[in-house]
């Protein structure tokens, strides 16, 4: 059994173009530029058929994960909005400037990010969150898979998402014009049960992708800088990962990393802001 996950962060928010943190207390909605950040993501990915779509609750990764699926080859799906996605719990430093941060990691002896300044969610509380949902979504999709064949949707995740439903909104349809970003290494459709998207934010994701890295082994691309695996990714970046199971969900499913934050879709739209701005 194989699925694919394509794995966004959300565009830029005035927070993030100010260094100022958000986690999960500043609801802020995309900005300007994170709104063409998003749709330039939507037109990268414009010919990749989803057939499922989840998103953070908050509403700067919701209106990302709106302005893709509203390019995903015409298909209106629903985005299903997980708790479990959303960014790591800032504390007291939510809402202030990343110096803080850095100030009162610095005054402690240790490194952003895995400082936990009071109030906030250590870095292993962030991935047992991001362990907790794939492999929720691991067991959901194959067992789907193997009941019905490949689904069109998964019907409801209220359990961990309340009423988070989420229509489309905020975000006009754009063109589709097709960059690289489509071709995975990987990618063979007709093996897949599932091509699933994930909108989140960068403290979150970065846990994740350690935990295939560190914990999965899930290789590089060959053409990857291996130091900038545990940065931030950049607003809108693309990271693509295809899961392949023998007949059960285990705990060491065979991950391939097809590209990892990819920003190629971004030329031309604008300057990226410095990594570590969640």
């Amino acid at each position: 059994m194989k699925f694919a996950i394509t794995l966004v962060r959300h565009g830029e928010t005035r927070y993030n173009k100010a260094k100022l943190l958000q986690g999960q207390g500043v609801d802020e909605p995309l900005s300007e530029f994170g709104f063409k950040q998003a749709k330039a993501a939507g037109q990268a990915l414009s010919k990749v058929r989803f057939s499922h779509v989840f998103s953070s609750d908050l509403q700067r990764a919701k209106q990302t994960a709106s302005a893709i699926v509203l390019n995903s080859c015409g298909r209106e799906l629903e985005i299903i909005c997980d708790v479990r996605l959303r960014e790591r719990k800032y504390g007291i430093v939510e809402g202030k400037p990343l110096t803080e941060l850095r100030a009162l990691a610095k005054a402690a002896g240790q490194k952003c990010p895995n400082f936990t300044p009071p109030g906030a969610e250590t870095v292993d509380d962030v991935q047992a969150r991001a362990k907790d949902f794939f492999y929720y979504l691991c067991h959901l999709l194959t067992q789907t898979g193997k009941d019905n064949g490949v689904p069109d949707q998964i019907d409801s995740t209220a359990e961990h998402s309340g009423d988070f439903h989420t229509p489309l909104e905020g975000v006009s349809s754009v063109g589709s014009n097709i960059c690289d970003i489509n071709d995975g290494n990987s990618d063979n459709a007709k093996d897949l049960i599932a091509n699933v998207l994930v909108v989140s934010h960068g403290g979150f994701m970065l846990q994740w992708i350690r935990h295939f890295v560190e914990d999965l082994k899930c290789p590089l691309p060959p053409s990857f800088d291996p130091s900038k695996v545990f940065s931030v990714c950049p607003n809108a970046g693309i990271s693509r990962f295809v899961i392949t199971f023998d007949q059960v969900v285990s705990s060491s499913p065979q991950i391939v990393c097809d590209y990892i934050y990819k920003c190629s879709h971004l030329d031309g739209i604008g300057v990226q802001q410095d990594v570590f701005s969640v």
